[in-house]
């Protein structure tokens, strides 16, 4: 895990006692990376493998949102596509067949321009080019860059939430010396409460839930 999402100079702001021990915002900001089904909020790395349905040029990215590592870059890191052997419902001309055999496209690889893919940030939304014979690809494999550049005020009042939460817990039976991660997982229904989870929306990932 990385930078927890709340810094001491953050406590006072978000109705957290200068108290507070680090173990309770590491713990918090486990529990939201778990609830996003992510490893963290923050700008990494992610490849995903997809599959485009019959008739559309578009998948839709399960992280969000598209950001990039570095200024004037692209969060799309690489793209491959290929054409496999048609699904049920997926005819083609035969024409079409004797090109696809022709050049042995079924099961191969091909790079795709990352410059040559449009993809709106906020939603995850990438429409594909058609390869170079015309044909659309039906799975593609994309390498990307996601999350935040500066955690936000909703992230930051998630985490104080939950450890407010926590700590109102008399079940949850948390030291302050010591916190249980796995027991504060088996809490979770209750610790990330409605308030928590309308935070946290826009970072669960799409396609995982």
């Amino acid at each position: 895990m990385g930078t927890p999402y709340l810094q001491p100079s953050d406590y006072p702001n978000y109705g957290l006692p200068p108290a507070t021990t680090a173990d309770w915002i590491t713990a918090a900001t486990a529990l939201i990376n778990s609830y996003c089904r992510r490893p963290d909020l923050n700008i990494i790395q992610y490849t995903e493998r997809l599959r485009l349905t019959s008739g559309s040029q578009t998948v839709m990215l399960s992280y969000l949102p598209l950001a990039p590592l570095a200024p004037a870059t692209s969060p799309i890191v690489g793209i491959e596509g290929r054409y496999a052997n048609p699904r049920r419902g997926e005819l083609l001309t035969e024409a079409m067949f004797e090109i696809v055999w022709a050049f042995s496209l079924p099961g191969q690889w091909t790079a795709i321009d990352p410059n040559s893919v449009d993809y709106d940030p906020n939603t995850g939304e990438l429409t594909i080019p058609w390869n170079l014979l015309g044909l659309p690809y039906n799975e593609v494999m994309v390498t990307y860059t996601a999350g935040l550049a500066v955690i936000g005020d909703d992230v930051k009042s998630a985490c104080a939430q939950i450890v407010r939460n926590a700590q109102s817990t008399p079940a949850l039976n948390a030291s302050k010396a010591k916190i249980d991660t796995m027991q504060l997982q088996y809490f979770s229904s209750s610790l990330v409460d409605e308030t928590v989870q309308t935070w946290l929306r826009p970072y669960v990932a799409n396609r995982l839930g």
